[in-house]
């Protein structure tokens, strides 16, 4: 069992590493704070510039053709800068792999070097519905064919980065008469095509600096090309990419808890209570052992399942498992980084209230906790 990095992985590791200290971190707090959009879109160029916007795409499409190991660690660092920063990563590097793994030969020469290249400051992954959240097979956007075209009518809901994708995959239903799940059809849209209408910007707690829209399809015209795989077979495909977006957010989810425990372990070195610095007390030793043993296992988790994805062996469970621990362990980690900052910890000179709201959605989207525990249960039970 290898448990070390390839040399290029340590080169990609090293690169964003660097990358997310020099511009990505400065600019959080700002973005955090409603601003510094034009730095955060010069940002997305840069590591697209640097190859970290097509990680598992082929170099014949302009991507790294790293895997999804190389992926995982560069979600990581980029997340511990900057968590809306870090899911837009995640999030295109998710749109690229679904047109890599199902576009045909036209739409992957059209669209990953759009991608890959910056030309397109991310892309958007169109699936969520009022209705139609942890099951999106009762989804009710409708894609109609109309002799050579498609005509989509319907709403999205929290998509992120709408504003300035270049970009979108749309799950439609257009065989509303098939059984549930079955009928259902998958469409690449690009930016500024009639009929596709940016809705409003949600309000969110964190990751703030990542826009988060609702879309719309109002009679929405798309050719028969836009077609992404078979007609009604795009259920299959949202359930696969799904697997592979857990992975980044695991990934993501675990850069944010390493922000924050390593604000906290160089605070308590500093701060003295009692005559003595706060890290030599036993119970702050044990919160922060806790804390760094969880993060370690969720290392694991996220590696052992990119590296089955890599392999090309099956990686759903282990992807699950992944995001499930990654995310609530954050959640731990930063409500302990918190804690050992006190009311430091709760004013916005220190950055610790910022990466916990950050962590909060990293159990919710790509998939609940709860939806998480269905599908590894699922699994176990399969194998008995």
């Amino acid at each position: 069992m290898q448990f070390s990095l390839s040399e290029e992985e340590y080169l990609i590791q090293d690169t964003a590493r660097k990358l997310a200290e020099d511009k990505i971190a400065p600019l959080a707090e700002e973005l955090d704070q409603g601003g510094g959009r034009e730095a955060f879109l010069a940002n997305l160029k840069l590591l697209a510039e640097n190859g970290f916007m097509g990680l598992n795409i082929s170099p014949d499409h302009g991507g790294t053709g790293a895997g999804s190991v190389a992926f995982a660690i560069a979600v990581e660092e980029i997340g511990k800068a900057c968590a809306s920063t870090g899911v837009t990563v995640s999030v295109s590097n998710m749109v690229a792999e679904v047109i890599q793994a199902v576009g045909n030969d036209d739409q992957r020469a059209r669209y990953l070097p759009l991608l890959t290249d910056g030309t397109y400051s991310a892309g958007a992954f169109c699936l969520t519905e009022t209705g139609a959240g942890s099951d999106p097979a009762s989804m009710s956007t409708r894609a109609e064919r109309d002799g050579d075209d498609y005509v989509l009518n319907g709403s999205k809901l929290y998509i992120t980065s709408a504003e300035y994708a270049g970009v979108f995959v749309v799950w439609a239903v257009t065989d509303k008469d098939a059984p549930k799940g079955k009928g259902i059809s998958c469409f690449l849209v690009e930016s500024g095509t009639p009929g596709l209408v940016i809705g409003k910007a949600e309000k969110k707690m964190g990751q703030t600096g990542s826009a988060t829209n609702e879309v719309h399809f109002e009679n929405c015209r798309v050719p028969a090309s836009a077609l992404l795989g078979r007609e009604n077979d795009g259920f299959r495909i949202a359930v696969g990419e799904l697997a592979g977006g857990r992975i980044g957010i695991a990934a993501l989810s675990l850069g944010i808890a390493r922000a924050a425990m390593d604000r906290a372990k160089a605070y308590v070195k500093e701060r003295r209570q009692f005559g003595k610095a706060i890290s030599d007390m036993q119970g702050v030793q044990w919160m922060i052992a806790d804390r760094e043993t969880e993060l370690e296992a969720a290392r694991l988790l996220i590696l052992q399942a990119a590296a089955l994805k890599d392999e090309g062996k099956p990686f759903a469970r282990e992807a699950s498992m992944a995001k499930l621990f990654a995310s609530e362990a954050a959640q731990r980690a930063t409500y302990a980084a918190l804690q050992l900052h006190g009311g430091a910890g709760y004013i916005r000179e220190y950055p610790l209230e910022r990466l916990a709201r950050d962590a909060r959605i990293t159990t919710i989207y790509e998939g609940t906790s709860e939806i998480q525990r269905l599908i590894i249960a699922r699994e176990a039970l399969r194998d008995q």
